[in-house]
């Protein structure tokens, strides 16, 4: 068997595998192995980089792990399809481009459980601002250094024209910033797109930093196991061109997301007992919450027909994409954009503390697998609960890594959810319906006038909805009986030398797309691994005001 040493192997070269790769590895006398089970992001593959070409590799075998749920029983025991990315970046790669930091509330929630004080808000920014480089918006919240970039839609034309014009006459308002001081509101959105191609993960952390002589990154390598000396871990095996290896480490560390991470805890013998003596796996760690507390964003598209010819439809037709390729390549035309370039976030309800729904509006009528629900041209509002209550959970079925384990997010099965999903729908109906769009609208498509009650629009939702492909909170962090991973080392309860990174460490979801909030954890990470102090916590003169102001009415 062939074997390497290291100090530190990281399992998943996605979003947060990519970061601490580039972290832990600018100390030179770290040496660092990323190991990735998907193929590499080579520079020549059109269907990675060019944004408009986001629909292509999901459900695609060679992006796409095309994981799927169990049968929701609140989703009419549907299956609910979840892309995540098979190459270098991971989802970061073949994700919506869509960058949300969330909520300042989301942090300040997590920060009062216990002990998480030090993950406020004001923690949080000064991580959010080293990671990203942002061309407008306050300095005082947003980065201009880091190597994150960031470009905000340009959200031009009749459609968002209309739109921006509905949300005020809805009542709503208008931020300059969803990312900065307040984050209700509607505005243009930030995007992980430069020059008109994608920025992942990979080429904002990984690419400028592969040349080190301390790192090395080996695709193709799918990891079985961690290898474990009593309740130390000691290193992984892996198979990589149909040959298993072994690399041995000082340090662990787990980055493979929400699904990956707690099947590899589980398989390696960290997980609940009893289900790991029930496959006949030895138990290194009785620890029940590895796979437990996982959540998602469920959405669903509001779609209409367009009665002028404004909308992006026509890009859309096969006989138009080798031209939107050859422009792109050029530097110009449609392909430059995803498309999310608008949104906004607002609350359900007066009773919300904060904004609990997220919006973002289309210039065409598509769903993610790039079908189209009209001939003609359309526009679309994607829209979800964001704070769903549902708990669903992640448990392997065998310790073969190559049986997909089981997923349940168990959608629509709490009173809240299916309250919050009614008002979520009138609240998107309530836009489009403004003076903004009449000359606009030839009617609503999907899902039609026939929905109109509080069960039909349940009915629909789970007939219809998709996840947003946001799982996490997994292997939660924190000190009670369910948590996986202290929340200021990022070890793993019970065990030496194991560390997890990435989305299954939040206690909760965020408010809004999770690429944001886990670059900011794998950057905190990266400092904790490394012995450091945490940076200062910043607490911009605005903050409490704000937050004073957004919880006293400013409601929208």
């Amino acid at each position: 068997m062939i074997t390497s040493r290291v100090d530190v192997v990281i399992v998943g070269g996605g979003s947060a595998g990519c970061v601490l790769a580039n972290r832990l590895s600018a100390e030179p006398n770290c040496k660092v192995m990323v190991l990735e089970a998907g193929r590499p992001d080579s520079l020549w593959d059109v269907l990675i980089h060019m944004p408009a070409a986001l629909p292509l590799p999901l459900g695609s075998r060679f992006y796409d792990w095309r994981y799927e749920s169990e049968p929701e029983a609140h989703m009419a025991s549907r299956r609910i399809a979840h892309a995540r990315g098979k190459v270098l970046g991971g989802s970061s790669s073949i994700n919506g481009m869509i960058f949300q930091r969330g909520n300042a509330r989301d942090y300040d929630g997590w920060a009062q459980q216990p002990g998480l004080e030090n993950w406020s808000y004001a923690h949080c920014l000064p991580y959010f601002k080293r990671m990203e480089s942002c061309p407008n918006g306050d300095e005082r919240y947003r980065g201009r250094d880091g190597p994150l970039v960031l470009e905000p839609g340009d959200a031009d034309g009749p459609l968002f024209d209309a739109f921006f014009e509905a949300v005020l006459e809805a009542g709503h308002e208008i931020t300059s910033d969803v990312n900065g001081p307040l984050q209700e509101g509607f505005g243009r959105f930030d995007r992980n797109i430069s020059n008109g191609r994608r920025w992942s993960a990979a080429r904002a952390y990984l690419h400028p930093v592969k040349a080190r002589d301390n790192l090395e990154v080996r695709c193709r390598a799918l990891t079985t196991k961690i290898l474990f000396e009593g309740r130390r871990a000691v290193g992984v095996e892996y198979i990589r061109r149909g040959k298993c290896e072994r690399v041995y480490a000082d340090e662990v560390i787990c980055a493979g997301g929400a699904i990956n991470s707690p099947q590899l805890l589980q398989m390696s013998g960290v997980g609940p007992a009893l289900l790991l003596h029930e496959l006949g796996i030895p138990v290194v760690q009785d620890l029940p919450g590895v796979g437990e507390n996982l959540q998602d964003h469920l959405e669903v598209y509001l779609q209409h027909a367009c009665a002028k010819p404004v909308s992006m439809a026509p890009n859309l037709r096969w006989r138009w994409r080798p031209w939107v390729g050859l422009q792109w390549l050029a530097g110009r035309g449609p392909g430059m954009s995803n498309h999310f370039e608008a949104g906004g976030f607002v609350r359900s309800n007066p009773d919300v503390e904060y904004p609990n729904l997220m919006i973002h509006f289309l210039p065409l009528a598509v769903r993610y697998d790039g079908s189209t629900a009209t001939p003609g041209h359309g526009y679309q509002m994607h829209i979800g609960p964001m704070l769903s209550d549902a708990r669903g959970n992640v448990r392997i079925r065998s310790a073969d890594p190559r049986d997909p384990p089981r997923l349940r997010f168990d959608y629509l099965s709490t009173e809240r959810d299916r309250r919050e999903w009614v008002e979520a729908i009138h609240c998107a109906r309530e836009i489009f319906g403004q003076p903004a769009f009449r000359e606009l609208d030839l009617g609503e498509i999907s899902p039609g006038p026939r929905v109109e009650t509080d069960e039909q629009i349940l009915d629909w939702v789970a007939r219809d909805g998709e996840t947003a492909l946001h799982p996490s909170c997994s292997c939660s962090m924190g000190v009670g009986p369910l948590s996986v991973v202290d929340p200021d080392s990022f070890r793993v309860h019970g065990v030496e030398g194991l560390r997890v990174v990435d989305a299954s460490v939040m206690p909760n979801i965020t408010n809004a797309n999770i690429y944001a909030p886990i670059m900011m954890i794998a950057e905190r990470a990266a400092d904790a691994i490394l012995g450091r102090e945490p940076l200062t916590p910043e607490h911009p003169e605005q903050l409490d005001s704000l937050f004073e102001m957004v919880s006293h009415g400013n409601r929208g």
